[in-house]
């Protein structure tokens, strides 16, 4: 057998990829709360969040004021956006698409995305596998002074 080239990953890369590949070890556990139990964590004066994480899902509240941006950013997890109030636009596969309240956008795995929030908005995300850059507190894109 030929001997095969080693390359270099970054360390994010390496921790994205486990991310999505390797079998969960949280605790799997019934949980029942309510949103109102769960501290927000504020990112920046625009944004906050509340997050419940299961072995294989994790759903998130996301609270964003008029004119918050999320910046263009990709994952390896898929994501279901589901605007509870208000309206965010999307910049997203080419395309500008603005989801308002009542309205669900699916994003693919590994698919860049922006989204500005055109009112006071609250977005329910469902991701799979669970995001660990915000279980783990380095999503550092979305903790700026904006």
């Amino acid at each position: 057998m030929p001997p095969t080239k080693k390359t270099k990953k970054s360390a994010a890369s390496v921790a994205l990829r486990k991310t999505a590949t390797k079998p969960s070890t949280r605790n799997t556990c019934l949980q029942y709360v309510s949103w109102d139990s769960i501290p927000i964590e504020p990112l920046n004066p625009l944004l906050g969040r509340q997050f419940i994480v299961g072995k294989n899902i994790m759903i998130s509240r996301v609270l964003l004021k008029k004119g918050s941006v999320v910046p263009k950013h990709q994952h390896v997890n898929e994501q279901i956006t589901y605007i509870l109030e208000g309206a965010l636009k999307f910049w997203i596969d080419g395309k500008v698409i603005v989801v308002n309240a009542g309205e669900v956008l699916a994003i693919p795995s590994n698919m860049p995305h922006k989204a500005l929030a055109l009112a006071d908005t609250v977005d329910l995300d469902v991701f799979n596998p669970p995001r660990a850059d915000w279980i783990n507190k380095t999503d550092k894109y979305l903790r700026s002074k904006k």
